[in-house]
Formats: C-alpha cells, structure tokens, sequence
C-alpha cells in the first residue's frame, strides 16, 4: 500500500500553516481536491449529516468504511476526524489507530471527551489513551499522524489553564500534533502554539473564521481545519435556496449556482 504519511507529515509546518479540508463524501473529496487541496480529512459532523443522524451518532465501522471511500477518492492523503478514538478503554484506542492505518488514512484526530454533551475524561486516563495511541502508531509499519485533542474549551467543560495541561501531557504522551479546538481569543491559540515545538491545529470556525492564513502563520501554527464548516455551508445554501422557494414561490437562487458540465469536468479528474 502506497504510504501517504511522509507528505502528510511533511505539510505540518509551523508558521506556514496548510489548510487541511474536511469533506463529507466521494464528491466532496473530489471536488476539493481539483480545487487545489493538499490533504483532505473527514469530519464526523459532516458525515453524521449525510446519513441523517447528528455528531457523535457514527459507529467506527461506519467511520472506517467513509474513511476508506474517502482515501480512494483521490490520490490525496486523508485525515480521519475519530472522535473519541470510539471508545474509552487505552487498549480500544490503541486498535482504532491500527484500524485507520489499515484503511490506509496518514493519520487520525483524537479527542478526550466522549460525544458531548458528556464530560471529559479525567486528565489522567485522557493522557493514558493518547500514549496507548502513540504507541500503536509507532508500531505501524509505515508513518502515521497522531493528533491528540483537548476538546473542553469547545464543549464549555473547562478552561485555558486545563487545556494547556492536557496539551502538554498529550505533548509528552507521543502526539505528533496538538488541537484544541476554539479558545477563548487568537492570543490564546498564540500561547498554545507558543508551549510546543510541535506542529499545532487550528480550527477555523466561529470568531477564527475572521482571521486570514497569514494572521494563523504569524502565531506558529502549522494546520488549519474547517470541521464540519464547508459541509454547513452547503446546507446553508440549500436552506436558503428552498425557504425561498417556499416562503416567496422564488427560484432566483437557483440562477446563482455552478454549471454541472463544469463540475463534471473536475470530477473526471480522479475516474480512472
């Protein structure tokens, strides 16, 4: 199996972030990767969306099944979004790791909460489990990025101080990349870039949607994520386009859309 981790691992740059873009399906995939993408990644938001059920409602054998789609997509290498690694036992994240190699992604996010709105687990067993994880990735027979994830800020469990601590024990525990998904301010994200020679995530949602590559270069970050945002986008324009149609009898929105012969053309690009 040709191994994508070595360029996936090449494009975590500190201070020249790449923008790692998270799509939902075969199409999406495609799509983005004619546009220009480096790396793609799944995100489990978006996906939970396409089968019709809400984040944290995928098992992980659904999630590998996407992944493996999504990684014959395009010659791209591919990130999985795995939640809590779908289970909080070290020996169950050590084999989700296995699991995703196996399906051939360069690398996986791992978070230290189970599906919100359920509290974090306790500092100790969530650094337990990324050193379970790291060491499976180590044991691989080829290069795989681990991300370890501090996910308490987002999910309004605890603060900056706790997740500098976790970062840090995850820094410790083996994580190749650290994330904690949207702190309070950029000055925050600035400091969490600052406690780690390792490459750190940045997603780019919310009030960090208002800052430009450039400004994320500035403060050391190497990856920028959009999560679940591209996939949101397109309900938005869906939600509008239909509400009009509904509310107002009007189809001008269906005057603002892309040709489908173009997008035919790009999709060519990874049909064999």
């Amino acid at each position: 199996m040709h191994d994508p981790g070595p360029a996936f691992r090449a494009l975590h740059q500190p201070g020249n972030p790449f923008i790692l873009a998270n799509a939902w399906d075969i199409g999406s995939a495609r799509l983005l990767a004619a546009l220009g993408a480096q790396a793609l990644a799944t995100s489990s938001s978006a996906f939970a969306f396409t089968l019709g059920v809400p984040d944290g409602g995928i098992t992980r054998d659904q999630a590998l099944a996407h992944a493996q789609d999504m990684v014959a997509a395009t010659p791209l290498p591919v990130s999985g979004d795995f939640e809590d690694g779908f289970g909080a036992d070290p020996d169950t994240v050590a084999e989700t790791v296995r699991l995703a190699a196996e399906v051939g992604l360069a690398g996986i996010s791992i978070e230290d909460n189970p599906a919100p709105p359920a509290a974090p687990y306790d500092r100790a067993l969530a650094t337990e489990r990324i050193k379970a994880a790291a060491a499976a990735a180590r044991a691989l027979p080829r290069d795989f990025v681990l991300v370890a994830r501090a996910d308490g800020i987002l999910n309004g469990h605890y603060g900056m101080e706790e997740a500098m601590a976790r970062l840090q024990a995850f820094d410790d525990a083996g994580a190749d990349c650290l994330y904690a998904p949207i702190p309070p301010s950029f000055d925050d994200l600035a400091k969490i870039c600052a406690m780690t020679e390792k490459p750190v995530n940045a997603l780019v949602a919310g009030p960090f949607a208002s800052y430009t590559r450039e400004d994320f270069a500035r403060i050391g970050a190497a990856r920028l994520s959009l999560g679940g945002g591209l996939a949101r986008a397109a309900q938005r324009r869906v939600m509008d386009a239909f509400s009009e149609m509904i509310e107002d009898g009007s189809f001008a929105m269906l005057k603002k859309t892309v040709s489908g012969a173009k997008v035919d053309d790009m999709l060519r690009q990874f049909m064999g």
